[in-house]
């Protein structure tokens, strides 16, 4: 699952909406949908975005916020890091490698060190 798919079913079962409702409302599939609720599709597009926030009539915080998890959501990540340290590149790829295996705690206690602090 991605962030942005959570809250999009948080969402969606608020409303009380199913996934067929829904999918017609926004004129995709239901298959796509569950996808992305699901974390199998990358990110949305900024149309569908906009066509999901006019849906459950969001806007301004509520919307941006929906925007930065869109953006915090591609299932496929991608590292680059050419011109960083061998040992920034020795992470990436021991992290690449063991995401799967960590623990939920500990992937908590990496978050917290990498989530810009809100002041």
């Amino acid at each position: 699952m991605t962030p942005f798919g959570v809250k999009l079913r948080e969402m969606r079962a608020a409303k009380g909406a199913t996934l067929k409702e829904m999918a017609k409302a926004l004129l995709v599939s239901s298959a796509y949908l569950s996808a992305l609720e699901h974390g199998r599709r990358g990110r949305p597009s900024r149309a569908l975005l906009f066509d999901i926030c006019t849906y459950f009539n969001i806007i301004w915080d509520e919307a941006e916020e929906l925007e930065r998890l869109a953006k915090l959501s591609h299932p496929r990540a991608v590292v680059d890091t050419a011109g960083l340290s061998a040992d920034a590149t020795e992470l990436a790829n021991r992290l690449a490698a063991s995401i799967a295996d960590l623990t939920d705690e500990t992937i908590q206690r990496m978050l917290e060190q990498v989530r810009p602090s809100i002041k």
